[in-house]
């Protein structure tokens, strides 16, 4: 099976720690997920920011269990899960 790459759109760093903890306890992922700031397009204030859990998942579909924990945190997910190109694989 092909590694899944799922990204939640949480509202502050908080949140984001706390969702990217729950995850791996309850999906026994593989490993950390990555957080990231996302600044918001024209804002130079840090508190206007979004924070991006980025988690990939190789062992099964997880979208709507990830979609309902992000939700729980006045968050989203984005989009749906991508597979990434290997360096093997013809890009599109």
């Amino acid at each position: 099976m092909s590694d899944l790459t799922y990204v939640l759109v949480l509202p502050d760093r908080d949140a984001a720690e706390e969702v990217a903890g729950l995850a791996v306890e309850r999906f026994g992922l593989p490993g950390e997920p990555e957080l990231i700031r996302d600044a918001l397009a024209g804002e130079d204030d840090a508190e206007d920011a979004q924070w991006l859990v980025v988690i990939e998942n190789g062992r099964e579909p997880l979208a709507a269990e990830l979609e309902e924990l992000a939700e729980s945190y006045d968050g989203w997910l984005e989009g749906s899960a991508t597979v990434p190109e290997g360096p093997d694989e013809p890009h599109g």
